[in-house]
């Protein structure tokens, strides 16, 4: 019997992949059999829907996830277009923060690739249930089986196929369907809009028999009812394994294996069922937890409509001047022109419009329930990561982690005019795209943008001049360096002066202690309570968080230190916030000075693809880098190197990759940690 209920037939999944496993493809083709194009895009044309940027269009990858709203067997489906590419991977990150499940699609030559495991990982983090579609079967080099291995072997998870392919490369034909006990062909002249349904055939039957039983086998392993069944002996119907499957699909138990061409227009129809069987509904999934911000406590709400609203911000994005904010709603509901409030900011917020998305069009709706992923206008004040909630049941819910940049560049406009403009539109990415840093440097006065590599800052730089049309000079990258301390001090800190007729006083003492590389940085207090009055600690923390944001050697970031206040003095009458905040402040600064300061560079993890012949000259390159080869992993014609790299040694690394190999090799690049230079 189908759901009754609005929320138990809704999916919000996404789609996520490595860069070129066909993403876009497969979400052009949902969006064509659902219904909602009339015709396919293709990413090779530069016409796919979900990639409507310009930039997106020319480079042939997706920078921005775009959202979009389908319909398939009675169940509405939410789907996030996530990109592949490891520069834009909080694009991923935020998506899947706010999903209930995810589509992974795997190329069937390369098969597991770099950004599919940091993908599988992101959605790990935040207990995603999976399906995995294994595209491309009809590729040179396909091969189902040996993409299934891999995923066994590199991800904590069990994959189990329910589909075995019908031929591979050039004689791929369709799919067999291991619970059905089908073989689906697909119509070449309906673009894949039709298929046939027909019996197995005789060459087929004893390998489509021998998966079946493998199936049953690992999913009576993870589900108590059916191994009871399968072991008494009694034949399990088609929908006694779809339930079995879902159940451990949404527990994480299992991950199931689709397979396809979706360029050829062949086995989609399948990964739809798919989502809707055995990915989980708003409903399936445990209630979102949050804090009370007056309270402190925690508190959960459950997806329903009858809860007070709780919605998260997860994207920012700029259409056509105005601020578009992309929502989830995890319970309650949200009306156009009502007002909502950001318990972070603190604010009421009036919500002007709210927006169905498609890619870049939209639909106006005058409300949105829980379970749903939609835009609204008008929210000036609320920024990625912030709780949209009702004033009288405040909560906060969890925040989503940004990534630190590792790689910054000096723009400056080439007018005053463009100045203006090039002010304003960096304000507006930098609220777009929390990973883009900008700061204005007095020494040299020029601006500095930070991001996550040369791809991401490229994108940036081409923005600026498309959309804000200001035109810019850009300067060469540089890396961004981070410092820390190499021994124990102790210091004292003093401030005393006249400002304003008013006298200020602070004093403290410090001890600075080096941390573990990744530890971060922390402030503990140990003096006692007569020392310095507990009022003041607040503005000591904020002196010394402010001193750490600039170092002693470069003005880079300080981490990994420990700062420990043991001790201090306070006037009757002078002390104050504003002469404690500098007292810590230029004592941490000193400290730093005496505790051996030390420069740490970014080091990037390195994974490179290469054809086995060119695999002796890649690693030797690496080597020249001053690069540290963590692993080589010969398979075949293909062979991957992956080695830790300073980051100040790959800039133009994929050119010289290039010329190395004769353009057959690729690689990506991710940050792994800050280690001395």
């Amino acid at each position: 019997m189908a759901p009754k209920t609005k929320i138990a037939r809704t999916r919000n999944i996404g789609i996520v992949a490595h860069i070129d496993a066909g993403k876009t493809t497969v979400s052009e083709r949902i969006l064509f059999y659902t219904g909602k194009s009339y015709k396919i895009g293709e990413v090779h044309d530069g016409e796919a829907v979900m990639d409507w940027m310009p930039q997106e269009q020319e480079r042939g990858i997706t920078i921005t996830s775009a959202v979009t709203t389908c319909t398939w067997k009675n169940t509405e489906i939410h789907i996030i277009d996530t990109p592949g590419h490891v520069d834009f991977t909080i694009e991923v990150e935020r998506s899947l923060r706010v999903l209930d499940g995810a589509v992974v699609v795997f190329c069937a030559v390369a098969g597991v690739e770099p950004q599919s495991e940091t993908v599988w990982r992101q959605a790990d983090k935040y207990g995603v249930p999976k399906i995995a579609f294994v595209n491309k079967m009809d590729r040179v080099g396909a091969d189902f089986f040996r993409v299934i291995d891999m995923m066994r072997n590199r991800f904590h998870s069990i994959p189990i196929p329910v589909q075995i392919p019908v031929g591979s490369e050039d004689t791929f034909r369709g799919v067999i369907d291991l619970i059905a006990q089908k073989m689906f062909l697909w119509d070449d002249n309906t673009q894949g809009a039709e298929y046939r349904t027909e019996d197995i055939p005789s060459e087929y039957a004893e390998a489509a028999a021998h998966e079946r039983e493998r199936m049953i086998e690992t999913l009576a392993d993870c589900d108590d009812e059916l191994a009871e069944l399968y072991l008494s002996g009694e034949a399990l119907g088609a929908a006694q394994i779809s339930a079995a499957l879902r159940k451990a699909t949404i527990a994480l138990k299992i991950v199931p294996v689709l397979c396809g061409a979706a360029l050829r227009n062949k086995g989609i129809q399948p990964v739809l069922d798919g989502v809707v069987s055995y990915l989980p509904s708003p409903e399936d999934i445990p209630p979102v937890a949050g804090i009370n911000p007056r309270t402190k406590a925690e508190e959960i709400r459950r997806s329903s409509d009858k809860e007070p609203l709780s919605a998260l911000a997860f994207k920012i994005q700029l259409d056509e001047g105005r601020k578009l904010t992309y929502l989830r709603i995890y319970s309650g509901q949200i009306v156009a022109n009502g007002e909502v409030y950001n318990a972070v900011k603190k604010k009421k917020e009036k919500v002007a419009r709210l927006l169905r998305m498609h890619s870049n069009k939209r639909e106006r709706i005058e409300k949105a329930s829980a379970g749903e992923l939609v835009a609204a206008l008008g929210l000036k004040e609320t920024t990625t990561g912030d709780t949209l909630c009702d004033e009288t049941h405040p909560i906060i819910l969890e925040q989503i982690e940004f990534y630190e940049p590792v790689i910054s560049e000096a723009i400056e406009a080439k007018t005053p005019a463009d100045q203006e403009k090039l002010a304003a539109a960096l304000v507006k990415l930098s609220d777009e795209d929390p990973t883009l840093k900008v700061k204005y440097d007095d020494e040299t006065a020029q601006t500095v943008i930070s991001g996550m590599g040369e791809l991401h800052l490229e994108i940036i730089v081409d923005r600026l001049k498309r959309e804000f049309n200001a035109s810019v000079n850009v300067g060469r990258p540089r890396v961004v360096y981070r410092e820390t301390i190499q021994k124990r001090v102790e210091i004292e800190g003093v401030f005393e002066k006249e400002l304003g007729e008013k006298k200020h006083f602070g004093q403290v003492r410090l001890e600075l202690l080096p941390l573990k590389r990744g530890a971060g940085n922390e402030i503990t207090f140990s003096l006692p309570d007569d020392a310095i009055p507990a009022e003041y600690r607040e503005a000591i923390g904020d002196g010394l968080r402010e001193a750490m944001m600039s170092g002693v050697m470069g003005s880079y970031p300080v981490i990994d230190v420990g700062v420990k206040i043991t001790g201090g003095a306070y006037r009757e009458g002078e002390s104050s916030a504003q002469g404690y905040k500098i007292a810590a402040s230029t004592a941490f600064r000193e400290g730093c000075l005496s505790a051996d300061p030390l420069l740490l560079e970014p080091i990037m993890m390195v994974d490179v693809i290469t054809p086995s012949e060119f695999m002796g000259d890649v690693i030797g390159d690496i080597n020249a880098r001053h690069g540290e080869i963590q692993s080589v992993n010969p398979n075949g014609p293909v062979s991957e190197v992956r080695a830790k790299v300073p980051l100040k040694a790959m800039f133009g690394y994929s050119t010289d990759l290039r010329s190395a190999t004769q353009g057959r090799a690729v690689f990506t690049m991710i940050f792994a940690e800050y280690d001395k230079t």
